[in-house]
């Protein structure tokens, strides 16, 4: 953990301005520097860099931060990497953390084992770079699927040539067990299979090679595909230490700038897709490797941009695909978010499809793609005859359970009164019905709450926790008999957070564009909500402690704002409870309210010093102006300032 106060005197004696000048061509405006924002696509500047606030402002996509977030969000670090970069640039010593000595040396280890695999896999990565280049073979039939040395040199592709044990003239010591612990070597025999002379030899043999990075750049693994004939196809590195398949995304490394640019993300099957799809000006494409789409992947995704298109085959392969990718993507699809699907025909993947049509026409066929709620409803009532009441009983049955995975807000309501009508019942009481399927004693949405005991005895607020569990309506929320002062140095965002930690159900409650207002605030606190969105989502509203436990758990192994989260954590529990009749809503409203009026405040003064404004400029100053006044009356205005 990071003591107090070094972060701003870290940042006290960082230039900014030089900083960012590293990675993006400025220029002098007024007070300030001005330059083409290096998160989203644009033709004049709208990024303007002041040296007097130390600070970076994007009045075209709203990106905003200091030296810290611009090397998290632009290069992908983590919270303490860039903190060590900028602290050796200004030749600052980082102090040692306050964690107990086994943990300092468990952390170490751990970081030390991820460093060394990474070097391993990166030097794998070079050699298979090498030998593309070497092979003629390879070379062709990149060329053959329309590849450029450009886009092949973007994605590192690579080959692996045909021999069994071509890495052994790469690494010196071929009977290394990091080769076996990356994934690079296979061993069989030896005292393991029960005895025999221990063979060792290349995973990847006589394949493309696609290097998987991480959101910070390091390999961390291959996928490898078949020239020719050959199974499998496709081929991919197993589980290591760095690589967890149900966690990473292929090219979402490569497509951060895409991301933002197209202001999407298109989640696709293949590596090939991807690559393919970048050569015909898609640079936003992702695949999963080889498994379903998950939660992780889901929630990823959405820390880079608010919508997600699926593409997947038209045949039965593909909707068993979109089934398991839907499941995934229901818990994260807030009233500010988008989820769609586009189904392909049978004979086309992404690549043939816009080979033979054209990118415009794959660009019409996105904006045609089935939104989240048409999905929802189609998947429930396949193989349902809805032209009998057996049939739409059974689409709703099994709509239930996929609604229940929806967060409490307006896209639910219409999906619920959508569903309804579909089934030919009234919206009262399908909810009613699916209350009573899920154990739920009380009627939904109509705030009234059972306050006797279950005929098994269970109390009512263990009912309702169970019922949210198993799928129901998440629990109200009830005034607390107390709240914890925060001391005079707490600032709003730790109020926000301590009341979310100590109020945990609070936070389920909260409308999507809420979630996204606190999750976009600086580090950590941005790491705190977006890790209470998981926990709750995983666990269901939970005590504080457990809270906090579950939130270092989940960054003890990671780096990423790994230290600036828990120094935000231990600062939480050393707030002391007082009584006050306030309920933890008013409360976190009230500061909510205050956080949106700084942050137009703020952003009105960036504006102001940027003299000269774009249209773009003037457009978003007048909405400003426009906010700013609704919130002085009251008015409800949602997140207001980007």
């Amino acid at each position: 953990m990071l003591p107090t106060g070094f972060i701003q005197d870290l940042l006290s004696r960082v230039d900014v301005v030089e900083v960012v000048g590293r990675h993006v061509e400025l220029k002098k405006a007024g007070i300030n520097h001005k330059g083409l924002c290096p998160f989203h696509g644009e033709k004049s500047p709208s990024f303007i860099v002041s040296p007097s606030r130390q600070t970076y402002h994007c009045f075209g996509c709203g990106a905003h931060g200091d030296a810290i977030r611009f090397l998290t969000e632009h290069h992908g670090m983590g919270f303490m990497d860039a903190v060590r970069d900028l602290a050796q640039q200004v030749g600052l010593a980082v102090p040692e953390s306050t964690a107990t000595p086994e943990d300092r040396a468990r952390a170490e280890a751990e970081r030390a084992q991820r460093a060394t695999l990474s070097d391993v896999l990166a030097k794998a990565a070079d050699h298979y770079k090498g030998a593309l280049k070497a092979s003629p073979r390879a070379v062709a039939y990149l060329k053959k699927r329309g590849l450029t040395g450009q886009i092949a040199a973007r994605f590192g592709l690579g080959y692996a040539p045909e021999g069994w044990r071509t890495l052994a003239g790469v690494f010196p010591d071929y009977a290394d067990p990091l080769l076996t612990e990356s994934g690079l070597v296979i061993t069989s025999g030896g005292e393991a299979d029960g005895g025999g002379e221990e063979k060792r030899y290349d995973r990847f043999r006589d394949r493309i090679m696609f290097p998987i990075r991480s959101v910070r750049g390091e390999v961390i693994g291959f996928g490898g595909r078949v020239l020719d004939v050959g199974e499998p196809k496709y081929l991919n590195s197993p589980e290591t230490p760095v690589f967890h398949k149900g966690q990473e995304l292929y090219g979402l490394y490569e497509a951060r700038q895409g991301l933002r640019a197209k202001g999407y993300a298109l989640v696709v099957e293949g590596y090939m897709d991807v690559v393919a799809l970048a050569q015909w000006g898609f640079p936003n494409a992702v695949a999963t490797l080889g498994t379903a789409c998950t939660d992780e992947h889901v929630s990823k995704l959405f820390r880079f941009t608010d919508t997600v298109v699926f593409s997947f085959d038209g045949d039965a392969a593909g909707r068993r695909a979109a089934g398991r990718a839907l499941e995934a993507a229901l818990p994260h699809a807030t009233d500010t978010r988008s989820v769609r699907f586009l189904f392909l025909p049978t004979e086309h993947d992404p690549d043939s499809y816009i080979r033979d049509l054209g990118p415009a026409a794959f660009d019409a066929a996105v904006a045609q793609a089935v939104p989240l709620s048409a999905q929802l409803i189609a998947h429930a009532g396949a193989d349902c005859d809805l032209a009998t009441a057996e049939g739409r009983s059974k689409m709703l049955a099994e709509a239930g359970p996929l609604v229940a995975l929806l967060p409490e807000g307006l896209l639910r309501e219409q999906v619920v009164q959508a569903l309804a009508q579909q089934g030919g019942v009234a919206t009262e009481v399908l909810q009613a019905h699916w209350a009573r399927r899920s154990g739920s004693r009380r009627a939904v949405r109509s705030g009234q709450v059972d306050t006797l005991p279950a005929e098994d005895g269970t109390p009512p607020e263990q009912q309702r926790r169970d019922s949210w569990r198993k799928g129901g309506d998440r629990p109200r929320i009830y005034p607390m008999a107390g709240r914890r002062t925060l001391p005079q140095t707490a600032t709003m965002l730790d109020r926000c957070a301590w009341v979310l930690a100590r109020h945990t159900a609070v936070w389920l409650d909260q409308p999507g564009e809420t979630h996204e207002f606190l999750a976009g605030q600086p580090a950590p606190y941005g790491e705190f909500f977006v890790g209470l969105e998981r926990v709750l989502h995983d666990h269901g509203p939970i005590t504080m402690q457990a809270l906090i436990d579950e939130l270092r758990r989940g960054h003890s192994d990671a780096d990423a704002a790994d230290d600036g989260l828990r120094l935000l954590l231990d600062r939480l529990t050393t707030f002391h409870d007082v009584a006050d009749d306030e309920t933890p809503e008013v409360l976190l409203e009230a500061m909510l309210l205050n956080l949106r009026k700084q942050a137009i405040a703020d952003e009105l003064n960036w504006l102001t010093e940027s003299g000269d404004l774009s249209e773009e400029a003037t457009a978003r100053r007048n909405a400003l102006i426009h906010l700013r006044a609704e919130l002085k009356r009251g008015t409800p205005a949602g997140t207001g300032a980007r």
